[in-house]
């Protein structure tokens, strides 16, 4: 009990429970390398049109992957934006890490149920079944990752947009309380690779997250 009491602060506070929603969204397709199969021809690539189905069976075909970050937050009670910078990665089937180098060290991680926090030289671990709405933020992304449509819908009304190598994924939250908190996520990127991710949140306050690839370890 004496570790979930400092947390439970930490996930009230809005900044820190999206931090941990980006997690899970950037860490959705994070691959260096474009995949054959979704290579398309030139002529093609500017009339193909994105679907759903198709960048589902794309992504699906991560199975591990990461990227270094920088995350901007404009924030209505900061005087100018927030920028952080760090690495992001991902180890199929459950595995997700952010680990930020700057302004302030932190290392956020999801393993199955589990979520690790580890900040201010302290370390917390909790049960994502206490956090029903981080948990819904994180399975829908991982059914993304698995390719798994049905899962995603059940979460979130699905907007798929987009021509050629590039598309743009919105994620609008079903759930009312959910809503309460944020308007959309939105996801764009070029074939399996991600590029950035925005959050809209409902107190007008949004965060931008750009990616670019590392070299696979």
């Amino acid at each position: 009990m004496r570790r979930s009491s400092p947390f439970t602060a930490l996930c009230a506070n809005t900044r820190a429970a999206w931090a941990v929603a980006v997690v899970a969204a950037a860490t959705c397709c994070l691959s260096a390398e474009p995949l054959a199969s979704a290579a398309v021809t030139p002529a093609a690539a500017g009339t193909a049109q994105w679907t759903l189905d198709r960048l589902m069976s794309t992504l699906a075909h991560n199975k591990s992957g990461r990227a270094s970050f920088t995350e901007t937050k404009y924030l209505a009670i900061a005087d100018k934006p927030i920028e952080s910078t760090g690495e992001l990665a991902f180890v199929a089937p459950d595995h997700l890490e952010k680990v930020t180098v700057s302004p302030k060290p932190e290392r956020l991680v999801v393993d199955g149920d589990k979520l690790t926090v580890e900040r201010n030289q302290r370390k917390y671990t909790v049960s994502l079944a206490h956090y029903p709405d981080l948990a819904a933020f994180i399975e829908s992304i991982r059914a993304t990752l698995a390719g798994n449509r049905y899962v995603l819908e059940q979460l979130y009304k699905v907007a798929i947009a987009g021509r050629g190598d590039d598309w743009t994924l919105t994620l609008t939250p079903l759930d009312s309380r959910m809503l309460k908190t944020v308007q959309t996520i939105k996801l764009d990127g070029t074939r399996d690779v991600l590029r950035t991710v925005v959050i809209e949140q409902a107190d007008g306050d949004h965060s931008v997250m750009q990616l670019r690839s590392a070299s696979r370890q």
